[in-house]
């Protein structure tokens, strides 16, 4: 059984040999905001099925397909669906589709996903940048050796989600008079939904939103040196602050009504984070 970098290796490469496209930059689609994978032109579609070694999506509103294109110009890799630790899935298992990535020559990510408000003065489809995660998934992609091939043992993250990428989200909204938030994303396993006495727990503690994806793959690119951008679509306000149950069906709906929003946000990002990668 070759080791995780090898096979990440060897699967980039296959994947490389299905397109004449480059990217520098990736994109992890959450649930409900995988449509814009579908706009990217000169595309090459590959389901997760066909990759060998990938992880199969089984998430309502993950599509399960890698999508290489370019987005107005810039070619970019995009993830039409992940996959979740509450699926069964180990760490080292979410995370490898961000060390293929990383082996294909990716050097930034943009993560997108679909979370509960705690924060109050969000609301049901607010757009909120990632500032910093808590992780209480009970998991971290870099248990176990280390392979110093990806990176070293103990990654700094102080800045895991690059502030120079946030402040461009920042300006692009301010040109375009959206709204864009920023705030903690509590990362937590699933896939049941939290308690109201979890929620209050995490405002204490200093979440603005929490999810069951993401922190596992920001670790894993800032390990090998990727940088980081996340975006989380607010699909429903958390357990306990609203006097209504939560449902998969709110989150998706949510996603769609936001798809166009969300699109242009991504849309005037990109080309500035070619840029920086050298794209």
């Amino acid at each position: 059984m070759p080791d995780q970098f090898t096979l990440a290796d060897s699967v980039a490469q296959l994947i490389l040999t299905r397109t004449p496209l480059r990217p520098r930059i990736a994109l992890v689609l959450g649930s409900g905001l995988g449509g814009f994978a579908d706009s990217l032109t000169d595309a090459t579609r590959i389901p997760y099925a066909e990759i060998p070694s990938f992880p199969q999506s089984t998430a309502i509103g993950h599509a399960g397909r890698l999508v290489i294109g370019t987005a107005d110009g810039v070619p970019v890799a995009a993830m039409q669906g992940r996959v979740h630790l509450y699926e069964g899935y180990s760490a080292q298992d979410v995370t490898f589709p961000i060390r293929v990535f990383g082996r294909m020559g990716i050097r930034a990510v943009i993560l997108t996903n679909a979370a509960g408000g705690i924060n109050l003065s969000y609301s049901q489809g607010a757009l909120v940048l990632i500032r910093d995660h808590i992780n209480l998934q009970g998991a971290n992609p870099l248990v176990g050796p280390n392979d110093d091939r990806f990176g070293v043992r103990f990654p700094d993250m102080t800045q895991a989600y690059t502030r120079a990428y946030r402040e461009i989200a920042r300006e692009e909204v301010h040109k375009q008079g959206m709204t864009l938030h920023e705030g903690v994303y509590a990362g937590l396993l699933g896939p049941s939904y939290e308690t109201p006495a979890e929620i209050e727990y995490l405002r204490r503690i200093g979440a603005d939103l929490v999810g069951m994806s993401t922190v596992a793959e920001v670790i894993a690119a800032r390990h090998m040196g990727i940088k980081v951008l996340a975006i989380s679509c607010v699909t429903n306000m958390a357990a306990g602050i609203l006097d209504q149950p939560l449902s998969h069906a709110e989150v998706m709906e949510t996603g769609e009504r936001v798809k166009n929003t969300f699109e242009a946000l991504l849309r005037a990002i990109l080309p500035r984070v070619a840029k920086d990668v050298g794209e």
